[in-house]
């Protein structure tokens, strides 16, 4: 690799840590850096998650971004991507979620998937997703863009994370006791007031069809799917913005509702 890239790389994945740390967006790494492409995306995302992993975090998981056209049609974003999930990103169902830790967050609404066995690409299938998922959960993913204004392109995305900054998990429901994924519906509140609905069948016609891409997708890159990790496979819904002061609910029905307060 050209000494150029290398650099490019470095100090991009440095624009975005900064930013993080003082939740104050930078301008569009695509702006900055018009030839970063989607291996220099995915390379500047790794960077930053190896630094937490060396400060002490643990990844639990991974997330799917863009997977529904919902999410697709709010950001202008047409190709699905993916994401770490760290330990540090985890908030208690009901509790409390500091808003001034991000810069401009929103929630979505989705089935989070835990694994029981490994899956790994090429090849993986929704039925080998299936077969591998131990249990599901109602789930709120916090995303967020260190990118001022959410002025993202795929590679912007792809660079901060693919937007991931929170979990917020319900109670778990043995995948053989829980209803039909794609069928499952979900009504997302702010203080008690609807303001979006969606299905499963939102993500990708199926929410494992998403986890099975993201096996699919890992393995371009030497990776796989750990048993125990948790899949966020992609918003059911549109993403609002959520600010200090306000409660976001997801009601899924059957499957049970979670939710969070921010301060």
């Amino acid at each position: 690799m050209r000494p150029a890239a290398v650099r490019r790389r470095a100090e991009a994945a440095r624009l975005l840590r900064e930013a993080e740390g003082r939740t104050t967006p930078v301008e569009p790494l695509s702006t900055t850096w018009p030839a970063l492409d989607l291996a220099d995306a995915y390379a500047v995302q790794q960077v930053n998650v190896t630094r937490r992993l060396a400060a002490g975090s643990t990844v639990i998981g991974h997330k799917v971004g863009l997977a529904s056209a919902p999410i697709r049609e709010l950001l202008g974003v047409y190709e699905p991507d993916f994401g770490h999930l760290l330990d540090e990103m985890v908030h208690r169902d009901g509790g409390t979620v500091r808003a001034a830790r991000y810069c401009a967050p929103r929630v979505e609404p989705e089935i989070c998937f835990r694994l029981a066995r490994p899956l790994r690409g090429p090849g993986v299938t929704l039925g080998d997703v299936l077969t591998a998922t131990d249990a599901v959960a109602p789930a709120l993913e916090i995303v967020d863009s260190r990118i001022r204004d959410w002025r993202i392109t795929l590679t912007d995305t792809v660079a901060d994370n693919a937007g991931s900054a929170g979990l917020v998990c319900g109670s778990w429901t043995p995948l053989a006791h829980a209803p039909d994924l794609a069928a499952v519906t979900v009504d997302l509140l702010i203080d008690g007031n609807p303001v979006a609905t969606g299905r499963g069948r939102e993500v990708l016609g199926h929410p494992a069809a998403a986890v099975a891409w993201l096996a699919n997708a890992l393995a371009a890159y030497g990776k796989g799917l750990d048993a125990g990790h948790v899949i966020l496979p992609g918003a059911m819904t549109t993403a609002p913005l959520i600010r200090a002061g306000q409660t976001a609910e997801a009601r899924f029905g059957a499957l049970g509702s979670v939710s969070a307060s921010f301060v």
